[in-house]
């Protein structure tokens, strides 16, 4: 063999070695510097800030009167929309000179920025686009990317970018050869299942490419920044939670994110509630992102500052009040920050002059000031706020994607029943959450796929299935080794109708009888309110639209908690070292309705033991007050809210004996042992040592 050959063919090896070397050493930073940026992110105090809105127009000095703003009320972070439209000249040359000023602005008053991506886009969509229109839009989108991160990297008041601003299409495929080239090579890979027996499956073909196109999306934005700065925060913020989360995979954007955001406005966001219920909405609203987020940090990325006067689903201007009750509630969740939508108002276009901290003359709302007091108690608590999180209470409610797509697809018309209204599901669930926390009990609410079915002891642990319509198959198993370990599941109303495919489980072989210990028998339509009586234990309830008739019970293992004209319709049935507790009629949204009193009562008759894993709670059920508790070490911190018109006497059932200690009390609340006076819209903090 020529000797020069073998030369130049073990040159190649060699330079191919180092090259793979460099690219596995250059992934291996990548993930380190990851790592140390949510070790970061987790180790720091929880940022308060606003939206800083920054336009054409504009001087230094203003620019800078916004940061002084800032810093005067305590707030540490900003967020910044980078729009390329005011940067991107048309000869093609770049001027960062306008965006310049407030990054500089920034570092003089030591404020963070979070920079969101805004390539160039009409000048009335005001959100942005989600995907670009075809490839050469995209390539544009990256070049943005390039000249923006190279440009303000440099920056020491950067902190980290957004990668879209409030990503999902609420479930419709975007226009344009991007998406759709996309779409068809997606159902090249995943073909359409259809029945065995022939008969018609409906098509869920655009839910589930949205569902991965979202995520790779934003995972090849994550990879262009990261190409230019691999140390500053990778962070993205959904929104309108209540509506598009079947839409979002946070499980998936966990593994390319360094922190997880949402917008919570209650003008846009809130409909599923009334105003008095907004504290509960925002509680709610965090829970989904806390657990979302898996194993790296959130922030709330956007909140509600100022009055929305025609923008907005709803008319509101926050009391000082909630601004005050909102803080807290998402510190309460364990939030590494919230930043508020905004500091100042737009000047034009859609928007302008709504939502802002700041009133005209740039001055500080009585919002603000509000907001100010928070951060300082924050602030003076640093090492407290620093390591606290959630106290869990071992009560988990579940939701299933699935089940609101099926929702979706299968109303054809708009009722008067809610049962039969898109949101059905979401209610059902969300009312278990209200209930309990009227009780002082906080508890996990995320997606089916959230939660860890792999551990080996569940004593303890609830999980609450209410009118989950659509359970798919690949869970029935992981829900009875659940119950195997000793957990306890609670199963309300029309849960585990179809599989993933919207085909009737009760009318299969996949029907989970051992679980659930008996059979269906049918459902029947009765009115959007009924009387369901559980004998057994002396509860009537009020439930919403159909009875559930359960027939064929195992007896040797089932109690019958409930029957009607003889038949049956509330079981538990008992099972290795746990339960299920099967009312199959729904109480969740019944109880939206009639009020919570009834519900409450049953379930702390049948989940007494579980909730006294809760080492703080309410000893009866305060109306329209809820409870977000914290622990650090040996100490706990307590945030209660009252909702109600009346001033609240709230007595409290602590595990063990502590002593508290008032850190906040915005109308002069006070604490005697366990007993706390709180008026009206009041927040109270509580320190127990």
């Amino acid at each position: 063999m020529d000797i020069n050959k073998i030369h130049n063919f073990l040159q190649r090896i060699a330079l191919y070695s180092m090259r793979l070397s460099l690219i596995l050493l250059f992934l291996s930073f990548l993930k380190t510097e990851s790592c140390y940026a949510e070790k970061r992110m987790r180790m720091q105090i929880p940022l308060i800030g606003a939206q800083v809105i920054i336009e054409k127009g504009q001087t230094p000095q203003e620019i800078e009167t916004f940061f002084q703003r800032l810093h005067e009320n305590r707030m540490n972070i900003c967020r910044i929309r980078m729009f390329e439209a005011y940067m991107h000249k048309s000869d093609g040359s770049w001027d960062f000179s306008l965006f310049d000023t407030a990054f500089r602005s920034a570092e003089k008053y030591n404020i963070k920025i979070f920079a969101t991506l805004f390539p160039a886009t009409s000048f009335s969509d005001i959100g942005g686009f989600k995907f670009p229109q075809d490839e050469i839009h995209f390539a544009n989108v990256k070049e943005y990317i390039r000249h923006v991160v190279c440009h303000f990297k440099k920056f020491s008041s950067l902190y980290g970018w957004v990668l879209v601003n409030e990503p999902g299409v609420s479930g419709k495929i975007p226009p344009g050869t991007f998406t759709s080239n996309h779409f068809e090579n997606w159902k090249l890979q995943h073909k359409q299942i259809h029945s065995s027996l022939k008969y018609p499956v409906l098509d869920f073909n655009q839910e589930k490419f949205l569902l991965d196109y979202n995520t790779w999306y934003l995972k090849r934005l994550s990879e262009e920044v990261r190409k230019y700065d691999v140390t500053s925060e990778i962070h993205v913020n959904n929104h309108n939670i209540f509506r598009n989360v079947a839409e979002y995979d946070f499980p998936s954007w966990s593994k390319f994110l360094t922190s997880l955001g949402g917008s919570a406005h209650a003008s846009w966001h809130f409909s599923y509630f009334n105003r008095s219920q907004y504290a509960v909405a925002m509680s709610l609203n965090s829970e989904i992102i806390r657990s979302g987020a898996q194993h790296i940090p959130w922030i709330m990325t956007e909140m509600q500052g100022g009055n929305n006067t025609y923008s907005g689903d709803n008319a509101m201007c926050p009391t000082p009040e909630e601004i005050q009750q909102w803080l807290w509630i998402v510190i309460g969740t364990e939030a590494k920050g919230a930043i508020f939508w905004s500091l100042n108002a737009r000047a034009s276009g859609l928007e302008s002059g709504e939502w802002a901290l700041l009133d005209f003359q740039n001055n500080p709302s009585k919002r603000l000031t509000a907001a100010e007091s928070v951060a300082k108690t924050i602030q003076q608590n640093e090492k407290l706020f620093c390591n606290a999180s959630v106290a869990e209470s071992g009560i988990s409610i579940l939701y299933t994607r699935e089940s609101m797509w099926i929702e979706k697809k299968m109303i054809l018309q708009n009722s008067q029943l809610s049962g039969r209204q898109c949101g059905g599901v979401m209610k059902s669930a969300i009312g278990y959450f209200e209930a309990l926390s009227e009780m002082g009990i906080q508890c996990n609410f995320k997606s089916i796929d959230e939660f860890d079915f792999s551990k080996d002891n569940y004593l303890g642990k609830t999980l609450i299935l209410a009118n989950q319509i659509s359970i798919p198959q690949k869970y029935w198993k992981s829900l009875e080794n659940f119950v195997l370990k000793g957990g306890t599941l609670w199963i309300d109303g029309l849960s585990g109708y179809y599989d993933e495919n919207a085909i009737c489980t009760f009318m299969t072989d996949s029907t989970p009888t051992d679980l659930f210990g008996g059979n269906l028998k049918e459902y029947i339509l009765v009115d959007n309110i009924f009387d369901l009586n559980l004998s057994a234990i002396g509860i009537n309830l009020p439930a919403h639209a159909w009875k559930g008739i359960i027939d064929n019970i195992d007896k040797k293992s089932t109690q019958i908690l409930g029957t009607d004209d003889e038949e049956i319709t509330a079981i538990t049935h008992y099972s290795g070292k746990g339960k299920t507790i099967w009312i199959p009629s729904l109480l969740g949204l019944g109880g939206r309705i009639e009020g919570y009193k009834p519900l409450q009562s049953l379930l702390n008759n049948i989940l007494r033991d579980n909730l006294k894993n809760s080492p703080i709670r309410f000893s009866k059920t305060v109306p329209e007050t809820l409870m977000k508790v914290m622990k650090n070490g040996d100490n706990f911190i307590s945030i209660i809210i009252n909702k109600n018109k009346n001033k609240q006497n709230i007595e409290l059932t602590l595990d063990k004996p502590l002593k508290p200690h008032i850190l906040f009390a915005n109308k002069n609340g006070n604490i005697i042992k366990n007993k706390v006076s709180i008026s009206p819209e009041e927040s109270i903090v509580i320190l127990w040592k």
